[in-house]
């Protein structure tokens, strides 16, 4: 790992000062990954207009045959810049004009509707992309489009929100009101909730609508935003929730495309993807979980708030528990799922940011996350490492409002270095595309790079939208939060610019002050000037140094009720504070495989077998030269540093002595070299476990079992049950349903199946409960396992029982959906080919993953 106290040093912010304000033009030049130079141009008409309009040019080929030249204006409804810069205060307007293009009357969708517009005084996510999704708009909204605009993200925020559709009634385990509102959990991986469970991710645009709404309206929306919330997270505690390890299960937010991101085996094996954790997910779950009990204090319900701080503070130390890890100086970004469980070694940009912010990380852990998270010459990538043989999306990507979480989090923390590396980032990025791109790759900056590997072409982005929402919303956040530092409060504003000694130098070089025009907040207009001092050799932030409100010297927070209908605001800067200057810098050529930046396909376990002296032993299918294995067993690091094929497991319990516990292995690749790390192997247990077949006479089921499978079983009022089932030892056990349900794609729909499961002993008596879900099968592929049931036994009988619970088709919001679960009605049904009891590994809990 290198530590760099400088970033890369060929590139710099590239935006040169205006010095002269009546200038009209300006070009600016970038090198590029390969030698060239780019440059982009700029001109307006009358550099001294009150409100400019401006033409942006660009030489680089931008994506899929869109102009090289734009037009665009500042209007008087949104905020301006005067920087003395004709390229920042451009840029700045060119991400207005997108915010003002993405605000729209109607959104539309192929899949909703059948395809006609739904009136919806909302933001569409973008260029390619017309209707609203719950983790673009709130990330959007978090970073600077609920300031700007509070009325339509919370109209927005509104349309994510739903009750149960007329006719449908969940199961009677389900949690919250009667009318079921809740946040809405787009369609997605394996049939969407509870596989991705990062609908919780719309509380983060919530907290800043309701900073920025004026004081009727913020009561409204917070009263309707508890009772969604609470909903929301008292159904996840059902269905998501792990008590054992105190974590909460999902796909990781945002990177919810999964072969990009995960193990090449996890998209036929989508129930071990809903059992892993998540870090990014999580912090979804703790702003929910801080954002209701803050609102229920607000609201009188003391009991309710104290409950969902509990559980705020203990979700927070299973996140520093479970996922911290000292040896990489940053949180993993993932665990594995059920019967594996472990932390693995990746990591990504979103989910460190946001135990930034959120508070989750304390001083320590958040300048260690920004010292070694791994940058390139042109930004952080959004994962690390890069998955190999993937093309350009999520994979070998830099995404701007991730970008713009890590930018929040090296100004609160004081990480020069990290903050510079985005500045760069997003100027660049909106200079040379003439838009603020949905993402980019991250060694070149390109937004198509062509890579042809062998027979594979692994060109990308796959994906690449102009305008899109959450870019927009970073970029406006990076100006009015980031350099001017206006930030909402619950009781006013807080000005906290942080201008680097970098930026200050190059983009703000020829002025001694820059001004922020025209921000309208609460129905009051405020102005914010930053008063500069000199330019400065060396690296740092500028500390304020004195604040005055019309005239009048004030703190850097203040109250609502200290503002006038206008308003002056000038920060003056001072002292320029060295703050950190630590950032990891990698590097590697755009198209070359290389193990500074990669990590090797993940190996798999091709058989597991008792060998030599009954030592479990495993065979293993390579990942490739210059690897190593470290091997698990039961979730824990059995040995490292492997180099053979083959390993026997010397440590592992004997027969006779504990043969009811089971043995459960997985394997990770790691370059020798780099230390980065595959993601690992499907696990393998020893102990099977023993299986009843659906045609078994223990079965009862009210659909009738044929050909070996109880076809289409699901609906609410269908049964289905198994009896006697034995158990001849006491210990923790895992119950799984083995089933198919081909409602929809692995990666679409809302048709996951979602099921409550009951075991009960010989007496009738609850032994466990709850939910397990049957996320959609691979069209091509066999059986698979659900999420499993798991429990501590005694040596007996039992019975298990399988009833109705909820997935997203019982929404209203999906009434109109064109597949599975939409207009021809909820769907929560799959078949049903056995059931499954198998002893969990030594020392494994009764409940929750590994």
């Amino acid at each position: 790992m290198k530590l760099a106290r400088r970033r890369l040093g060929a590139l710099s912010l590239a935006l040169p000062a205006l010095a002269a304000s009546a200038a009209t033009t300006l070009s600016t030049s970038y090198p590029t990954w390969d030698g060239k130079q780019e440059t982009v141009r700029y001109a307006t008409p009358d550099a001294g207009a009150p409100l400019r309009s401006y033409t942006q040019s660009t030489t680089m080929r931008v994506r899929d045959g869109g102009k090289q030249e734009i037009s665009y204006a500042e209007t008087d409804g949104l905020p301006s810049v005067r920087s003395g810069n004709l390229a920042f205060d451009a840029l700045f307007a060119l991400a207005g004009a997108e915010m003002k293009q993405d605000s729209v009357s109607e959104i539309r969708d192929g899949s909703y509707n059948g395809g006609k517009a739904i009136a919806c005084d909302c933001f569409e996510t973008g260029e390619l992309w017309h209707y609203v999704w719950t983790r673009d708009l709130s990330y959007a909204a978090s970073l600077g489009l609920g300031m700007l605009d509070p009325r339509r993200v919370r109209n927005s925020l509104e349309f994510k929100l739903s009750g149960y559709r007329d006719g449908a009634r969940p199961g009677a385990h389900v949690a919250g009101g009667a009318d079921g509102l809740q946040i809405i959990q787009d369609t997605g991986s394996g049939g969407s909730w509870p596989v991705s469970t990062d609908r919780v991710s719309w509380a983060f645009g919530a907290e800043e609508a309701l900073k920025a709404l004026a004081p009727d309206e913020r009561k409204a929306f917070a009263a309707t935003a508890l009772r969604a919330l609470s909903n929301t997270l008292e159904n996840d505690r059902l269905a998501a929730y792990d008590p054992v390890d105190g974590l909460y299960n999902g796909e990781e937010s945002f990177l919810d495309w999964r072969e990009q991101s995960y193990a090449s085996w996890i998209a036929g094996d989508l129930a071990s993807m809903a059992t892993s954790k998540a870090l990014s997910t999580n912090a979804g779950h703790y702003k929910a979980l801080t954002l209701a009990a803050q609102l229920a204090r607000e609201q009188g319900d003391a009991a309710l708030a104290d409950k969902y701080a509990a559980w705020a503070a203990d979700l927070k130390r299973a996140i520093n528990q479970r996922l911290w890890q000292a040896d990489s100086g940053m949180y993993s970004s993932l665990t594995a799922g059920h019967f594996d469980g472990a932390p693995m070694y990746k990591y990504d940009w979103l989910g460190q940011s946001l135990a930034i912010v959120t508070g989750i990380a304390d001083r320590k852990q958040a300048e260690s996350i920004l010292a070694h998270y791994p940058h390139g010459p042109l930004g952080a990538p959004v994962i690390h490492p890069q998955q190999p043989g993937v093309a350009i999306y999520h994979n070998r990507a830099m995404w701007p409002f991730v970008t713009a979480f890590g930018l929040k989090a090296a100004a609160m923390t004081g990480n020069v270095a990290v903050a510079d590396a985005a500045y760069d980032t997003l100027m660049r990025g909106a200079a040379l595309n003439l838009s603020n791109m949905e993402n980019l790759e991250w060694l070149s900056g390109q937004p198509m790079l062509k890579d042809r590997q062998g027979q594979r072409d692994l060109s990308g982005p796959v994906v690449d939208s102009r305008r899109q929402l959450w870019s927009v919303g970073a970029y406006l956040g990076m100006v009015v939060g980031g350099v001017f530092g206006v930030q909402t409060t619950d009781d006013g504003i807080a000005l906290r610019p942080f201008v680097t000694a970098r930026l200050r130098r190059e983009a703000f070089a020829g002025s001694d002050a820059v001004t922020l025009n025209n921000l309208a907040l609460r129905g009051k207009r405020v102005q914010v000037r930053l008063s500069l001092p000199p330019a400065a050799r060396g690296d740092g932030y500028y500390e304020v140094d004195a604040v005055t409100l019309n005239g009048k010297p004030a703190a850097a927070s203040l109250a609502w009720s200290a503002l006038d209908t206008d308003n002056v605001i000038e920060v003056r800067l001072g002292k320029l504070v060295a703050g950190q200057q630590i950032k990891r810098s990698v590097g590697a050529q755009p198209l070359a495989v290389d193990p500074a930046v990669y990590a090797p396909p993940e190996p798999r376990i091709l058989k597991l077998e008792r060998g030599t002296y009954d030592f479990p032993t495993l065979h293993l299918e390579g990942a490739g030269k210059g690897v190593v294995y470290n091997i698990y067993r039961n979730g824990k690091l059995a040995t490292q540093h492997v180099t053979a094929r083959t390993w026997a497991d010397r440590r592992a319990t004997l027969p006779g002595h504990g043969e009811s516990d089971n043995l459960c292995y997985s394997v990770e690749a790691m370059y020798a070299g780099s230390g980065n790390r595959s993601h690992h192997s499907a696990p393998v247990c020893l102990g099977g476990g023993v299986e009843i077949a659906a045609g078994d006479q223990r079965v009862q089921s009210s659909v009738a079992e044929a050909d070996g499978r109880i076809a289409g079983w699901g609906a609410p009022a269908a049964t289905f049950a198994v009896r006697d089932i034995k158990v001849e030892r006491d210990g923790n056990y895992a119950v799984q349903l083995k089933y198919r349900n081909t409602a929809h794609q692995v990666n679409l729909g809302i048709s996951g199946g979602v099921k409550w499961m009951t075991l009960k002993d010989g007496s009738g008596a609850v032994v466990a409960q709850g939910v397990v879900a049957l996320p959609h099968s691979p069209a091509n592929a066999g059986p698979s396992w659900s999420t499993p049931l798991k429990t501590a036994l005694k040596a007996g009988g039992y019975r298990m029982e399988l009833g109705d619970f909820y997935n997203m088709s019982y929404l209203q919001s999906n009434a109109t959906y064109g597949d599975a679960g939409g207009v021809k009605g909820p769907s929560n049904r799959f078949d049903i080919h056995g059931i499954r009891i198998m002893p969990l590994p030594r020392g494994a809990s009764a409940a929750g993953g590994g």
